[in-house]
């Protein structure tokens, strides 16, 4: 692993023409082929955020990736610590990773915490510090991001965000905010950046096979499936296959838009 924390402290949807267009998502994904972009993906030392930067580096993209406590990564993944609640430690970050890949050329803003707790157990700071770090640290990476790529004139922008933060979710009043305001983001960004070649979309997982929820109660895990249609927790590499494909030239007038992984669950949202 290279680490770097010695160094910083037609009438139709775009989705059906593209379907369309390439028979299968499956078969439009895999054709996605890299550019060798340099590619930051924000808390991609585990989990959801790993599986991203893994498929970028499998299709051939120079992969960054932030994290917060030391850990082991794959080798061909730049580690860089960063704290995204902190201005100067972001900076300092995207300093590390320009230097040894250049501009970032694709930003994936998944960093991100939980306190979940009841309303009316819910402390302010329960509520504010997760959408310092979920929210307002998605909005300082991308305005970091943003000066490289309007000097170049293309970027790619995804939001990790949940399919709670479409419909909501009991004891994840700070967490649902925290994950619907990437919308707006990504809209906004969409409407005043869309002109330099800049996309801005939002990937909304909804439960995922981790190990956290291998460790859920099988009773849990049973009513959790039940409402999803497709009867299956989703693979974490399902849903970087997903945004790998967003952030692909195959999805270059696909900007400001909202793409569940979520195998049905928050259908209507």
């Amino acid at each position: 692993m290279q680490r770097a924390a010695d160094r910083i402290d037609t009438g139709k949807s775009p989705f059906i023409a593209a379907y369309e267009c390439r028979g299968t998502w499956s078969e439009s994904m895999s054709e996605a082929v890299s550019t060798g972009r340099s590619v930051l993906i924000t808390g991609g030392n585990r989990g959801i955020g790993l599986a991203i930067a893994e498929s970028f580096l499998a299709n051939g993209d120079k992969v960054a990736v932030t994290y917060r406590s030391e850990t082991d990564l794959p080798e061909g993944i730049l580690g860089v610590k960063a704290d995204v609640t902190d201005e100067a430690s972001i900076d300092a970050a995207f300093k590390v990773v320009e230097e040894a890949h250049g501009p970032v050329e694709v930003l994936v803003a998944n960093a991100g915490i939980t306190k979940d707790t009841l309303l009316l157990r819910m402390s302010e700071n329960d509520f504010t510090s997760v959408l310092d770090t979920n929210l307002t640290g998605a909005f300082r990476v991308i305005k970091r991001a943003s000066k490289g790529m309007i000097r170049l004139r293309k970027g790619r922008v995804v939001l990790i965000s949940s399919v709670s933060g479409l419909y909501g979710a009991p004891g994840q009043i700070n967490y649902s905010a925290s994950k619907a305001g990437m919308v707006g983001i990504a809209r906004s960004l969409t409407r005043e950046l869309g002109s330099r070649g800049i996309t801005a979309n939002v990937v909304a997982p909804g439960f995922i096979n981790t190990d956290m929820t291998a460790e859920l109660p099988e009773e849990t895990q049973k009513s959790y499936l039940a409402n999803v249609p497709a009867g299956r927790f989703a693979e974490a590499s399902e849903v970087a296959d997903v945004v790998r494909w967003v952030a692909s030239d195959e999805a270059a007038y696909i900007s400001g838009a909202v793409i569940p992984v979520d195998g049905g669950l928050g259908m209507g949202h």
